[in-house]
């Protein structure tokens, strides 16, 4: 019984080995080579692809926003938090500071 289940044991390592011998020397060749490369080019392909649509999407979320701040429908997702930090600290007051000025505004930089 223990000799059976060594020589099963050696007859299925040596197929595994024979598979993968196999394989790698069908991936060594020309055709196989080709595969490859157009496994990744297809990989990178769509990577590429899902970026774009993630900047697409990014963009037009941006733009809406922007466009709710220019009709004064909304403020800006930055001011929002200050407005509502001030409302919270101080109920009574209002939003307005520095002797009835408005708090100046600051362009974001662009790598931000």
């Amino acid at each position: 019984m223990r000799r059976m289940f060594w020589f099963g044991a050696g007859i299925a390592a040596g197929i595994a080995v024979m598979r993968k011998v196999n394989e790698t020397t069908r991936k060594a060749t020309p055709n196989g080579a080709a595969e490859q490369i157009g496994g990744a080019m297809r990989e990178l392909a769509g990577a590429v692809g899902s970026f774009g649509a993630d900047v697409r999407a990014g963009m037009m979320e941006r733009e809406t926003e922007l466009q709710n701040v220019v009709d004064g429908t909304a403020l800006p997702p930055q001011r929002r938090a200050e407005s509502r930090s001030v409302d919270a600290a101080r109920p009574g007051e209002s939003r307005v500071r520095d002797g009835g000025r408005a708090p100046a505004r600051r362009a974001r930089r662009a790598d931000r």
